[in-house]
């Protein structure tokens, strides 16, 4: 039975606006510049440059051109041009033209050769028939950014018969990737680490140490990435010491052979800092990069244009006035939303180090406090949201180094003694342990467990086991050296 009634409710929604300003909250400098030279391209109204807050000697000239001084006058202002240039037309707000969801993505233009360029120009001056080239293009296609061949031969076969018509055979395929095997960077095409390895020691010149080292990796592959040295001294009856120049032969190999060509030429995206933290005195300075502090205006010529069609008396001027004061109307918006970020980030960092006051004065990592999202969001009077924004794509360059923002984040423990230290801390002494570690005899998890408990630091072993993984330290019998 169908009933009417009247609910009351209480919903809280952002804004378009506060959408975007915490859209522009996140964004790093570079994206923030990009956004702005986007939002000056599309809104005549907002220009670059200083307001002006002194006023011409006579008021009533608020509509004077700034370059000409002379008063514009509605007549002369052609608005289609804006309208037809800016405006979405009606159609394409429509379902059955337009989706909301469609997102427009532009892709930046990157200059410089890829890997897979690089490895197909080297096969130039190989004489190679139609179906050869067919083949290695398809080879060269399927390796991977490491330079790692990660499909079955078979597959291969299948694929070029279905994709490229090209009718082959194993033995042809596998005569192909040799060929390709032997271009640069050395081990490109392999497909495990134990071929990649052989491609590359089989480059180096003849010598005992490199035949050695061949031996050990055909014959002994999983003794040696499992660090059983003694076995493998007892399987080819050699001393620890030709042990001991074999393996370092082989540890100066290339694990990944396509990072080569990334180091030599590839794509190095560099780090732009968001805020520059100098010491002065003990006195912190913190200063935001230039580029995150534009100075803006609303466009002069456009509010002069906007009078001037208020006062004209001209009709069918409602589309005109109308689009002028949309355009300004964002152009103040803008100006406010980044006025906003620029001392959302500001009160951020000053609260970040106020905290971290030790480390910005002495660089040493021990000195960093706990400190979570909660506590700076309560130390300047905001969401922790619009912290972590701030946070998690941010970098601050002090006197030690660049750092992501989100680094000086980090949980606490309570020592022995009844103080709370930072897991920053923890992970230090952690590293600082291993490394001075018997190479020989490595510490495993339940020593390194004690080891901190020694130290005042009662961690269990299955944390140990996570602070190992993010510092990037493997496991103890693949730290065993020797």
């Amino acid at each position: 039975m169908l009933r009417q009634g009247l609910q009351q409710k209480l919903q809280q929604k952002l804004t378009p606006q506060q959408i975007q300003l915490m859209k522009l909250i996140q964004l790093p400098t570079m994206a923030f510049d990009q956004k702005l030279k986007q939002e000056i391209a599309e809104n005549p109204a907002l220009e670059e440059g200083k307001e002006q807050e002194e006023k011409d000697e006579f008021d009533n000239q608020d509509n004077l051109d700034d370059d000409t001084g002379e008063i514009i006058e509605a007549q002369d202002i052609n608005v289609d041009e804006y309208l037809s240039d800016d405006e979405t037309p009606d159609y394409k707000l429509r379902t059955s033209n337009h989706s909301a969801d469609d997102d427009e993505k532009k892709v930046p233009y990157a200059q410089g050769e890829s890997f897979t360029e690089y490895l197909k120009s080297q096969l130039r001056v190989y004489p190679l028939s139609e179906e050869q080239k067919k083949i290695t293009d398809f080879i060269i296609g399927s390796i991977n950014d490491n330079g790692y061949l990660r499909r079955d031969i078979l597959e291969i076969v299948d694929d070029l018969a279905f994709t490229q018509n090209v009718m082959t055979t194993e033995e042809e395929v596998e005569k192909v990737l040799k060929l390709i095997q032997e271009l640069d960077p050395a081990g490109v095409g392999a497909r495990d680490l134990k071929e990649s390895l052989l491609i590359q020691l089989k480059r180096k010149k003849p010598n005992k140490v490199r035949d050695l080292s061949i031996e050990i990796l055909t014959s002994g592959f999983d003794y040696f990435i499992n660090k059983k040295y003694k076995k493998l001294q007892a399987k080819f009856d050699i001393t620890e010491a030709e042990l001991k120049e074999a393996i370092d032969e082989i540890t100066k190999l290339n694990p990944k052979p396509g990072n080569a060509f990334n180091s030599r030429g590839g794509f190095v995206e560099h780090v732009i800092p968001d805020f520059i933290v100098s010491v002065e005195d003990d006195l912190l300075d913190i200063k935001l990069n230039a580029k995150n502090a534009p100075q803006l205006r609303v466009s002069p010529a456009y509010t002069g244009m906007l009078k001037a069609y208020k006062e004209s008396k001209e009709k069918g001027q409602k589309d005109a006035v109308m689009f002028i004061k949309q355009k300004l109307d964002a152009a103040k918006w803008f100006i406010d939303a980044v006025n906003q970020r620029r001392d959302t980030l500001l009160r951020t960092m000053q609260a970040i180090a106020q905290y971290q006051y030790e480390y910005f004065l002495t660089g040493d990592e021990r000195s960093i406090k706990p400190m979570i999202l909660k506590d700076i969001a309560k130390k300047i009077g905001m969401d922790i949201s619009t912290v972590s924004r701030v946070a998690n794509s941010k970098y601050v360059q002090s006197p030690y180094g660049v750092k992501l923002l989100k680094e000086f984040f980090s949980e606490s423990m309570t020592n022995t003694s009844g103080e709370e230290v930072s897991t920053i801390k923890i992970k230090n002494i952690l590293q600082s342990i291993v490394d001075q570690e018997n190479k020989r005899k490595p510490l495993t998890d339940e020593q390194l467990a004690n080891a901190l408990k020694e130290a005042g630091y009662p961690v269990a072993r299955r944390t140990i086991a996570k602070y190992r993984e993010q510092l990037g330290i493997p496991v103890a019998r693949l730290r065993k050296e020797i």
